[in-house]
């Protein structure tokens, strides 16, 4: 190894004491590769250890004068791959590393006293040395990472909706690019439906299981399917919601299906889903019925852990109720919830019983919720009550 020149070490200690010089690659990089722009704050750790390792690396090659080691191409084909696996495209990972060199040209120039022309060129010559060779092993460790995901096309569609559900998507760029890579078509609107046996305590869910109820339900070209622990997690056309309920309990299954969110937002769904199965009374999942997003929300709520605004939830169990012309159908609603019985609300409000029970009969149809089930008479009780 070359003997290290006094000023390069001097100001590559600075350099690494300096927490600030991470931040500002970081900074940088954030502001102008838009994918690491739409990166949620759960990625950030990843791409500071990253940078924090690639600032330290250069550094030390320019105060050596060295070479990339075995152990530092390892690094960057591990992480090459890392990308190719969470549809990060290698073009933009190759511009963070450039607008790195950047960065760090600039906080070497800051501190520039007493540098000769010799350590400036050295530094532009570690700089392009080190940014070709980043270049080709990555853009082969990428080739390969995506040939290999490729060619198990039932493992990488199962990839794909992990990293959905872990928020791991950079953009919708490169989550389009990596489903055509795939040859699925992602449907929007979707389903999200989460699923277990009634039983529920048993074994973990197999792959072979959830891929059963997914050709079932789902058109093998916009869907898709995994796993968690004991339960099947599907993403679905949101038109084949309605064919659920009746496969699962085919099946001993139950299922919470959530469709009002984007693709953006599979996280999300997912959460809200699994909760909604973790929270809700056995007597919730009628036979024939999934839990949906305003189930989902209603346990979120109750649970203390709500994931929207009270008139967003009320807005969903309710549906049309909330509409000034259906005014008289909510207060019909209200009277038999407060009053216990059909025939008690239908006194207070001076209509006839079988009136009462039109104007609940036409509740049921506008919300698909019956008032006289235990479960779904207290979804409706809640979204009246926290109804602005």
């Amino acid at each position: 190894m070359n003997q290290p020149s006094p000023v390069r070490a001097r100001i590559r200690q600075q350099l690494a004491a300096d927490p600030r010089v991470v931040e500002a690659v970081v900074a940088a990089v954030h502001a102008q590769v838009p994918v690491y722009a739409a990166l949620d704050g759960s990625r950030l750790p990843e791409v500071r250890a990253i940078a924090a390792w690639g600032v330290d690396r250069l550094l030390h090659l320019w105060a050596t004068d060295g070479t990339w080691d075995a152990a530092d191409l390892r690094r960057v084909r591990g992480i090459a791959a890392a990308r190719a696996a969470d549809g990060r495209p290698v073009q933009a990972v190759l511009r963070a590393y450039r607008v790195a060199a950047t960065v760090l040209t600039d906080e070497v120039a800051a501190r520039a006293s007493g540098l000769t022309a010799a350590d400036g060129l050295a530094l532009a010559r570690m700089l392009v040395t080190a940014l070709d060779t980043l270049s080709e092993e990555m853009a082969a460790a990428y080739a390969a990472t995506t040939e290999d995901l490729a060619g198990d096309r039932d493992r990488a569609l199962r990839l794909l909706l992990d990293d959905l559900i872990a928020g791991r998507h950079a953009s919708a760029g490169a989550l389009t690019d990596r489903s055509a890579r795939l040859g699925v078509h992602l449907p929007e609107p979707y389903c999200l439906l989460v699923a277990e046996p009634v039983a529920g305590g048993g074994p973990d869910m197999s792959y072979e299981a959830a891929a059963g109820l997914l050709g079932a339900l789902g058109d093998g070209g916009t869907a898709l399917s995994t796993v968690r622990g004991s339960r099947a997690v599907l993403l679905l056309p949101a038109t084949a919601t309605g064919r659920a309920p009746a496969l699962l309990g085919a099946r001993g299954w139950r299922g919470c299906a959530i469709t009002g969110e984007g693709l953006d937002r599979v996280a999300v769904a997912h959460r809200l889903a699994a909760d909604a199965l973790d929270t809700a009374p056995a007597h919730a999942h009628r036979p024939g019925r999934l839990l949906t997003d305003a189930d989902a929300h209603v346990l979120a709520l109750l649970t203390g852990r709500p994931a929207a605004t009270a008139d967003h939830i009320a807005r969903l169990v309710l549906g049309p109720l909330t509409d000034p012309e259906q005014r008289h159908l909510l207060e019909a609603l209200s009277a038999y919830i407060d009053a216990g019985s059909a025939t008690a609300a239908a006194r207070v409000l001076h209509l006839h019983p079988q009136s009462l029970r039109y104007r609940l009969r036409r509740v049921w149809a506008l919300t698909s919720r019956d008032p006289r089930d235990p479960w779904q008479r207290l979804t409706l009780e809640v979204a009246r009550t926290i109804r602005p």
